[in-house]
């Protein structure tokens, strides 16, 4: 076993029961849950002690081995130095290893780690010279949003060409006829959303009996989002014994079934626990009175850097957002209520510079993935310190510095101090006024934005027919995910100076 990994050796899976097609996988193979709950642990957590111990065996001061050394591919290593990468991060030098030798892993590492790479870099590697057939990938990438599936398809799409592999996407709320298209003519590597892949499945659009290697990443937000039942279907239709890695921010119920019915004496990694936050990342907390609180975050939100508003709901992120329009500020919203198509314009308007504010909800924004982020404000704190964590985690990024901003009303001082103390974090709380001398080093913080050329759009066909709400077209299954917002259900929005 490598040096520094940890292994579940010994953890007994259940029954299998299977919900597969016979075709694809021998019943004697398929695993699959009981419906019984699995008694409660008493003793401590055998994952999280792996986790516990693996990250307390990382050696942040150790030098790191150069992708070369990690066993890569030349023409791999060329590509990513043309990128501006010379050497991997600590998740990715740690599960390369493993996942080069094809051992299942159990990752978990800090938002903006590199776990993208660490996945993906061995997958390219291991299905490099292999034969591309037509609805046949031979890997899968299971995400949980069309967000962050095209982000997967940016980071590793280029680097698969240096090694002739060819990756696609699937995802709701884009047309079939192309999806289709890409899958008859074959691709290596399948970037999928679960109900998407399901309905290409039940189309016959798409075998998974040629996939050698699987992974799952987010798991535990795919879990939240109701997605499991998809995903044990997903897998039972994977070949038995091929290489499986999965990477969760939490160990919840749902995710431990799943590293317990599919994963095989897995390698543990972390370079950190489930709730640690980045070092660098600085946290604050400002309190105003209602009256005066949409004039801070517009003062705010006229830095010369981009910044990344947090709301609870979707008409607050989209009332605010209008808010910050109406006061000056090129501001555009993502949300749940949102069509595909505007959801993608606004974040690569963000991305491109081209908008300097987006104001987003906890689900929407789960696809962000900028690293010259360098602000992040919940406008409506969280109720919850793993998603206070998941919303800062846009920030910090690849070893930047950033801040996180937490926006207070006097009633939610004690709240907000429970919510700092469980996240693990210290936040100064500090009474601020529009024009104080605080709310001023913010609004003229940071870098301004090199704004980038917006491409060309598409002359190509668009799809036509029948439309459902929302842009998804009849028939088709939605991986919106957004099933997790809120929705405040009020009548015609009012003008309010403290709506935001």
């Amino acid at each position: 076993m490598p040096h520094g990994t940890t292994s579940t050796s010994g953890t007994t899976r259940p029954t299998p029961r299977s919900t597969a097609r016979p075709q694809h996988r021998p019943a004697a193979a398929r695993t699959t849950y009981g419906r019984r709950p699995a008694p409660r642990p008493t003793g401590p957590d055998p994952l999280e002690q792996l986790f516990t111990a693996s990250a307390e065996a990382f050696d942040a001061t150790a030098e790191l081995p150069s992708f070369h050394d990690l066993g890569l591919p030349q023409p791999l290593v060329t590509a990513l130095e043309r990128r501006g990468m010379h050497a991997p991060f600590a998740i990715q030098a740690r599960v390369m290893p493993d996942a080069l030798a094809g051992r299942d892993v159990l990752g978990r590492a800090q938002t903006g780690s590199g776990k993208t790479l660490g996945f993906g870099l061995p997958m390219l590697t291991r299905l490099a010279g292999g034969t591309r057939e037509s609805r046949r990938p031979r890997g899968l990438v299971l995400v949980p949003t069309r967000e962050l599936a095209n982000q997967v398809r940016d980071a590793l799409g280029p680097l698969g060409h240096a090694l002739d592999l060819r990756l696609g996407v699937v995802v709701g709320g884009a047309p079939y006829s192309r999806q289709i298209e890409q899958l008859r003519r074959g691709v290596d590597v399948l970037v999928a959303t679960p109900g998407r892949l399901i309905d290409l499945l039940d189309r016959g659009e798409v075998r998974l009996d040629a996939v050698e290697v699987t992974v799952l990443d987010e798991a535990d937000y795919m879990a939240d989002l109701g997605f499991l039942p998809a995903v044990t279907q997903i897998l039972d239709l994977t070949p038995a014994g091929t290489q499986r890695l999965l990477f969760s921010a939490t160990l919840d119920s749902g995710v431990r079934r799943l590293v317990t019915a599919y994963l095989r004496d897995p390698a543990a990694h972390a370079v950190a626990d489930a709730t640690s936050h980045v070092e660098n990342m600085e946290h604050r907390a400002y309190v105003v009175r209602p009256h005066e609180k949409l004039a801070v975050l517009a003062e705010i939100a006229q830095r010369p850097a981009r910044t990344l508003f947090f709301a609870r709901t979707k008409q607050g992120a989209q009332r605010l957002a209008d808010q910050l329009v109406e006061a000056g500020v090129p501001a555009t919203a993502i949300h749940g209520d949102l069509p595909q198509g505007a959801r993608q314009r606004a974040l690569g308007a963000f991305a491109a510079g081209r908008s300097r504010v987006l104001v987003a909800t906890d689900v929407a924004a789960r696809g962000i993935h900028v690293d010259e982020l360098d602000l992040v404000v919940h406008v409506d704190p969280p109720a919850d310190h793993k998603d206070y964590l998941h919303r800062s985690g846009r920030t910090a990024r690849a070893g930047t510095a950033g801040v996180v901003l937490s926006i207070l009303l006097p009633g939610q001082r004690r709240t907000a101090a429970q919510l700092f103390d469980r996240a693990g974090v210290e936040a100064d709380m500090r009474y601020v006024a529009p024009g104080d001398e605080l709310v001023r080093e913010l609004a003229e913080s940071g870098e301004p934005v090199v704004v980038k050329e917006e491409p060309r759009r598409s002359s190509g066909p668009r799809r036509s027919g029948p439309r459902r709400p929302g842009g998804r077209y009849r028939g088709e299954r939605s991986d919106r995910g957004e099933r997790g917002e809120r929705s405040e259900h009020r009548g015609p929005r009012r003008p309010r100076a403290d709506a935001a």
